[in-house]
């Protein structure tokens, strides 16, 4: 034990570390670090805390990771194939879906018409409804051009979803290859998040149409 261990601010720190892991396992979304901030014995930064507990769950099966604009526990990456096998995984976003995804992650703020143009074929309402009703994406406002066309951005649930700390993770379009659809094909992030494309790439519009459980992310 180091001399200092008993002292006031060893305690405060020590209680600050118990306060943010309790926090963080209570909410079920990434929490920023300025919420935990406010939870805090006073003179005790959030980010020292959350850094410290990090490194203290590093190699455990549940870990600590900053993703999607806050902190959040994750399952161990390398634990994901023994848990998948009897976990349920929830219904994947059809394909028409993830690739209207794909082009708002990339070219946002975008609007309808030009997620249809990129994609080049029309995008049904009840597509864009399986992104809202699952939280992916958000109107950003319109855009000053005849008819005011509302623009669409990703939120912070897409990038919790995919386990993105923010858009500058997502790969370089050079990277991706795909044989079936130019936009990207996200499998889950390094968190062990599920991945949200149904793999059907000759299935009918009517079935790609069809609206899907809710995406949730990984425990």
């Amino acid at each position: 034990m180091s001399p200092d261990q008993n002292t006031p601010e060893q305690g405060d720190f020590d209680r600050a570390l118990r306060i943010a892991e309790a926090l963080i396992f209570a909410t079920d979304r990434p929490v920023p670090a300025a919420r935990v901030q406010l939870a805090l014995p006073e003179g005790v930064e959030a980010i020292t805390v959350l850094t410290a507990l990090a490194a203290q769950s590093a190699g455990r099966a549940v870990e600590l990771v900053e993703v999607g604009g806050g902190w959040a526990f994750r399952t161990a990456l390398d634990l994901a194939p023994a848990i998948t096998r009897v976990v349920e995984v929830p219904r994947r976003l059809p394909r028409a879906a993830m690739e209207a995804l794909s082009i708002v992650a990339y070219h946002q703020p975008v609007t309808r018409a030009e997620i249809e143009e990129i994609r080049g074929a029309a995008l049904a309402q009840t597509t864009l409804d399986q992104l809202l009703d699952a939280g992916l994406v958000t109107s950003r406002g319109r855009k000053e051009t005849p008819g005011r066309p509302t623009l669409w951005g990703t939120t912070p649930k897409f990038l919790d979803q995919f386990g993105l700390k923010s858009l500058s993770e997502l790969p370089r379009k050079e990277e991706l290859v795909s044989s079936d659809i130019t936009a990207i094909e996200l499998s889950g992030g390094p968190n062990g998040a599920p991945p949200l494309i149904e793999d059907q790439p000759h299935a009918a519009p009517e079935e790609m149409d069809t609206p899907p459980s809710r995406p949730q992310k990984a425990a």
